[in-house]
């Protein structure tokens, strides 16, 4: 068994908790900025003053509605300033905020809204109106107010007869080892689960990313832009990590319009999840190739000479790097000035880098990201570990690793393979569910059911999911992870699903990339043809052929797809076969498309 521990010095006591810290800013530094929220066609400031005087008319609303400390409030909201708003003031009632994605459907709502028993819902659209419509709202949930129908303004408005040490006694209520969220799993696999987080594990988490090389991100000056779901733990932990650090965050919730938001707030760190950069890095190839093969093949050669360059240079802290020859310094100087320099425009102008979480980060486009200037750090963590446990970052990445552990989080692999944490960071329970968590807790270890491997230096590899690991007819064990990442590096692939459980060989299930195959088809002389004809045609065929053969050569005979199934769409949130972090739900995949599977082995 190899186990790695990275110390701590850091205690907390009540004067660290969030809101405390607020509170504190605003009487000390009253005008710096912690927050920036987009109006109109501009950007606005949110003073620390502003801030907590906000936050406290809010917290005194919640209080009017009946919020005592320890109840739960339900946030349904994008990102958005008034998410953070109201998640300060329900803790400042000494409360438990409840995230719920924007996206979640009535019986999601419905679940989550009777096992937190929350005592009041805060949503955010007319869309949730209709939601909230459709759900059997419980009897403990006593209120419902929408951010978009002046509910926040209602809020503050009851709250006006609350007396501030009112608000003061409910916030003395909280410490670190108090309930500050009840945070609902994506249910990938099932129900999901409310996993309790402290204050204690939010506060280990964020001070953990300050003392670590990435927390350069909080420096005083610098500028995050925020367009993860804050519902997601990684994105809510990054917020207030930047918000401890004294710097600033500034909130934007439409991922398609996302472009003109990098050119105007000019961040200098990025958060996002792998489709992110994925996308990223195919609209900026789509853009190319609409511009003329000439174009197109500029830029396969820049991505090219970007991957090469990443490659040389090897992993921080190992003796791997190689010189670049004469002709590829010459040619990356030349890509530089007409390639590399746009994309980096594209950024904003001054990203220094990106941070991914939520899944597997695909090596080629860790590679083409740094090697043209703006590197992506890889982490790795899940709701129960408070986002990050482990995270690359400036002067310790190593690409296809997840990094090194985070001040005072123990990793270890047990001789079975699978990855255990340890530490402040990792949740104190599931909410109403001693049964999963005696399973996942034992021993002060934290069995994450993700199989993995730590390196001479602590560098931890994540290799799949134990309970995602397919075992065929004969016996062999399949890890569908690196096969599934091989297939969508093709840019016609949206996303793959390898099948292969007590079957005679392995296939796949893979969609294609829309807009590409919108682009594939113009550029065949195909265009308005529908998708239907479209992925049935021979060449089509024939390129995710070149795709399933190029992921083959990654593993074993017996792990490779033997036959593929091309479906017409993508995979998306809205249709369920997704989760609001955009993991493939396998079992709602399975059971959708279970003809085209029997198919397949007819």
């Amino acid at each position: 068994m190899r186990e790695i521990t990275v110390p701590t010095q850091r205690t907390f006591t009540g004067s660290d908790l969030i809101p405390v810290v607020a509170r504190g800013r605003a009487a000390t530094v009253p005008r710096a900025v912690p927050f920036e929220y987009h109006d109109g066609d501009q950007w606005r400031s949110v003073s620390n003053a502003d801030l907590v005087a906000c936050v406290d008319r809010i917290a005194a609303g919640l209080v009017a509605s009946g919020v005592e400390p320890g109840d739960r409030v339900a946030l349904m909201a994008g990102t958005r300033l008034e998410w953070v708003l109201v998640d300060l003031a329900v803790w400042t009632a000494g409360a438990i905020t409840v995230p719920i994605y924007p996206s979640s459907s009535a019986g999601q709502l419905e679940w989550i809204l009777t096992d937190s028993e929350a005592k009041v819902l805060v949503a955010e659209t007319d869309a949730h109106v209709v939601v909230v419509g459709d759900t059997e709202v419980p009897a403990t949930c006593t209120r419902v107010l929408y951010l978009d129908d002046g509910g926040l303004e209602a809020l503050e408005a009851d709250g006006d007869p609350v007396a501030a040490e009112t608000l003061e006694a409910s916030l003395a209520t909280l410490d670190p080892d108090a309930p500050a969220s009840i945070i609902y799993t994506s249910g990938t696999t099932g129900r999901p689960k409310g996993c309790v987080i402290t204050h204690r594990n939010l506060l280990s988490e964020c001070h953990a990313l300050l003392d670590h090389p990435i927390g350069t991100m909080a420096q005083h000056g610098k500028k995050t832009l925020m367009f993860l779901p804050l519902a997601h733990v990684l994105a809510r932990a990054v917020t207030y990590t930047v918000f401890l650090g004294e710097a600033t965050v500034g909130f934007w919730d439409d991922t398609s319009t996302i472009l003109p938001r990098f050119a105007d707030f000019r961040p200098h760190m990025i958060l996002g999840v792998p489709r992110v950069f994925e996308k990223v890095r195919d609209g900026i190839a789509a853009k190319a190739g609409a511009k003329g093969r000439l174009q197109k093949e500029i830029f396969g050669r820049a991505e090219a000479i970007a991957v090469e360059a990443s490659e040389l240079r090897g992993g921080d802290g190992l003796d791997d790097a190689r010189r670049p020859s004469l002709v590829h310094t010459i040619q990356y100087k030349a890509l530089d000035v007409a390639v590399y320099k746009a994309v980096r425009e594209a950024l904003g102008g001054r990203c220094e880098y990106a941070i991914s979480g939520g899944g597997a980060l695909p090596d080629r486009i860790s590679h083409f990201f740094r090697g043209l200037g703006v590197p992506i750090y890889e982490g790795y963590g899940l709701t129960e570990s408070t986002a990050a446990a482990t995270v690359n970052g400036p002067g310790c990445q190593r690409i296809g690793t997840v990094g090194r552990p985070v001040a005072g989080t123990s990793v270890r692999i047990t001789d079975s393979g699978q990855v255990e944490l340890a530490g402040e960071i990792i949740f104190d329970r599931y909410w109403n569910n001693e049964e999963a968590t005696a399973e996942a807790l034992r021993d002060g270890w934290f069995n994450t059911g993700d199989l993995g491997s730590l390196d001479e230096d602590g560098y931890l590899t994540i290799s799949g999911r134990a309970k995602e690991i397919i075992v065929t007819a004969g016996g062999k064990n399949v890890a569908p992870g690196p096969i599934e990442d091989g297939i969508r590096a093709h840019r016609l692939v949206g996303h793959a699903v390898v099948i292969g459980e007590a079957r005679k060989f392995v296939s796949a299930l893979v969609t294609v990339d829309e807009a590409e195959l919108e682009a594939w088809a113009a550029e065949n002389g195909h265009s308005g043809k529908p998708a239907e004809d479209l992925v049935t045609d021979p060449a089509l065929q024939a390129e995710i052929q070149f795709a399933v053969d190029d992921a083959n050569r990654q593993v074993s005979q017996a792990e490779g797809v033997k036959k593929f199934t091309v479906l017409h769409r993508d995979f998306t949130e809205e249709s369920g076969e997704l989760t609001a972090t955009l993991k493939v739900k396998r079992h709602v995949v399975a059971e959708r498309y279970a003809e085209q599977i029997e198919g397949m082995y007819a």
